[in-house]
């Protein structure tokens, strides 16, 4: 029984509501989390949102001396980009306006007195709270608890606070959640591991393992990582060797458009999961910059392939046949979408990260934990110390599209400062003659999303995706397989009568190339190469070996990968992919199976790029498979290169296709 299972008389207790509280997992902190204590002076500044509040306690420079007066952004309108339907082949699709664009200010004053409700110059720019910027923050709070987990299971709900990005968010928690352990100075049997799947986003190993975590990973199939059966959850955690180290309390999971395999976890399999997690007190840490990014043509095509192809389909269930939501989110495009592990988080044990960085930019740096609130306690606690609250510039920005225009504040003498160019422009306070910073007057054409546009834009860069999915897929499909003919004669005795039926055979061949999935949501497709049906798989090479004669090596699974990544580099191809070893959770992974897959992008590349680029990878492979000398491959692997080198040499070259993401997609 874990340390957290705790059996009571009358059930658990629960909150006003009815419903139980979420449990202690004080137990879980590391050591450097427990002696931190709340910042004595960020508890002066919920004092500041007061309205009229004098502060005389100090700390915060003038705004008068800030150097901007005000934040000027050309935006898009949330009807942009068009949608695709919830349910395919039910729903009508959505008739899209022509494409605008809208003009947000933020003032340097607003008029508005409601500390959360204020968007302006003079309090972005400020010193603030940890956990966010009080407008913002109250906003990412209502989306959260109102539209994307409205149906949490543990009294209260869920809080947030805002971080700079996914990255930032997954930092903070392992340093909440992970003693830092250092091989050869502290005990074995202490060294903490993290649970994940076999193939993850590559940045989550570099910030787990020089805090001397040992990486887990969990088998998946094509919906996820697996709960039971060898290599699953279960297995894993019921028979670990504890001379090997702690038994994992920390899983890292993307569910909703895995990257890199494009899955998404069904809620069936999500419940098995959570259920073990329960049992054996685990914290899943929820990683979802996908989520919107779920495709139900995806799950129509993979049925039909497997339909064809005489399989039963995979997916157990269809995206809203199975889980029914308790709870609207208020929005039809939200409640089509496979939901959130809050959603049956009955423990408060789920850490979500959430980023505006696939929304809006990457280069906002925004984003936001979601968690119960005693562990969003303790994430601000980190934050006080460490990253403070994310930019205000951003902040601010973002605060104003989504929600909207601020009214002005009373002035004698109000002076507009506007600009006709489009994209992010900042203004210098010098050129004013006032010695006071002037309040910015919002044009007519001023305005932000608010809540219903936002989810608008959600839904129509879910469709933009999904289009460019459907079309790269597509052409994917139509050159999986290499087919050839040969033409037998007809066979015939020593006399010379013919055997069977008259005529001459045809015989169609068909070779393999490469496997996938549609992938049901993010934004990438994975492939699984089928490296043995290449006529030199296996077939010896010869290198120079020091001047003693020649070294003798086969063709074997990472040669030939290595040699078609570049060989799809060179001309006419010209097109990049990311290789599967990139992905690889542990070292054994990537030599035994990483080799065999290769992961495209079809969010990195134009519009126009699309198919051009899919229809290279397409005619490159087919081109490689027909090289039957194997000096080529030779030429080809000669040079040991790694995968960053591969990249740094190609991506100067004119006209390359990048599939492969490489920007951190």
């Amino acid at each position: 029984m874990s340390e957290s299972s705790v059996a009571y008389r009358d059930g658990p207790p629960r909150g006003a509501d009815g419903k139980p509280l979420p449990l202690d997992f004080t137990h879980h902190l590391s050591e450097v989390t427990k002696r931190r204590q709340a910042s004595q002076m960020k508890k002066y500044y919920r004092f500041f949102q007061i309205p009229g509040i004098k502060n005389l306690a100090g700390g915060l420079p003038n705004t008068k001396f800030f150097p901007f007066e005000t934040l000027e952004a050309q935006t898009a309108k949330p009807e942009r980009w068009q949608p695709t339907p919830n349910h395919p082949g039910t729903d009508k699709d959505k008739k899209n306006p022509a494409a605008e664009s809208a003009h947000i200010t933020v003032p340097t004053i607003s008029g508005e007195a409601n500390p959360v409700k204020k968007v302006d110059v003079a309090t972005a720019l400020q010193y603030g709270q940890a956990n966010g910027y009080p407008p913002l923050l109250d906003w990412v709070r209502k989306f959260t608890r109102d539209h994307l987990h409205p149906d949490a299971p543990y009294s209260g709900g869920p809080d947030v606070i805002l971080t700079c990005g996914s990255t930032d968010g997954f930092a903070k928690t392992l340093e909440m959640f992970v003693n830092p352990w250092i091989d050869g100075l502290n005990d074995p049997r202490e060294r903490p591991g993290l649970l994940c799947e076999t193939f993850v986003y590559g940045n989550i190993l570099s910030q787990a393992e020089p805090k001397g975590v040992q990486i887990v990973p969990i088998k998946a199939d094509e919906n996820g990582m697996l709960a039971t059966g060898e290599g699953g959850l279960e297995d894993v955690l019921a028979n670990w060797n504890v001379s090997k180290g702690k038994r994992p309390h920390l899983m890292y999971t993307v569910t909703l458009g895995h990257n890199p395999t494009g899955f998404v976890i069904p809620v069936s399999r999500r419940k098995e999961i959570y259920a073990i997690c329960s049992r054996y007190d685990v914290i899943i840490v929820e990683d979802e910059p996908y989520w919107y990014l779920q495709f139900p043509s995806a799950t129509a095509a993979n049925t039909a392939k497997a339909k064809a192809s005489g399989l039963k389909p995979s997916q157990p269930e269809q995206r809203g046949e199975i889980f029914k939501r308790t709870v609207s989110t208020g929005y039809p495009f939200l409640d089509s979408l496979t939901p959130s592990y809050i959603s049956i988080d009955v423990d408060g044990r789920v850490i979500r990260l959430d980023t505006f960085s696939k929304t809006i930019a990457p280069g906002c740096r925004l984003g936001w934990i979601t968690a119960q609130p005693e562990l969003i306690d303790r994430f601000n606690r980190i934050a006080e110390t460490s990253t403070q609250q994310p930019s205000g510039f951003v902040q601010s920005l973002v605060a104003e599209l989504v929600m909207g225009p601020q009214p002005e504040a009373p002035s004698s003498s109000t002076t507009a400062t506007t600009s006709s160019s489009s994209g992010w422009s900042l203004f210098r306070s010098s050129s004013s003659s006032s010695s006071q910073p002037q309040p910015a007057k919002q044009t007519p054409s001023s305005e932000g999303w608010q809540m219903t546009g936002w989810v608008r834009w959600l839904e129509g860069l879910r469709g933009m995706y999904e289009r460019r999915m459907n079309r790269m897929c597509t052409i994917l499909d139509s050159g999986s397989s290499l087919i050839s003919s040969s033409t037998r004669l007809r066979a015939t005795t020593t006399t010379g009568s013919s055997v069977g039926t008259p005529g001459d055979w045809e015989v169609i061949t068909t070779t393999p190339l490469y496997t996938y999935s549609w992938p049901e949501g993010g934004m990438f497709i994975w492939l699984r190469m089928h490296f043995d049906t290449h006529p030199l798989w296996q077939h010896p090479l010869f290198f120079p070996s020091n001047g003693e004669g020649e070294k003798t090596k086969v063709i074997d699974g990472p040669t030939i990968s290595l040699a078609l990544m570049l060989f799809l580099t060179l001309k006419p191809h010209l097109v990049l992919v990311s290789a599967g070893n990139m992905f690889s959770a542990t070292s054994q992974i990537r030599e035994e199976v990483g080799w065999q897959y290769f992961r495209l992008c079809f969010a990195a590349v134009s519009e126009e790029d699309v198919d051009s680029g899919a229809q290279r990878f397409v005619d490159g492979v087919r081109a490689f498979w027909k090289i039957t000398d194997a000096r080529i491959i030779e030429k080809l692997v000669e040079q040991k290169v790694d995968t960053e080198e591969v990249v740094a040499r190609v991506m100067g070259q004119e006209g390359v296709d990048n599939l492969g993401g490489w920007l951190g997609c």
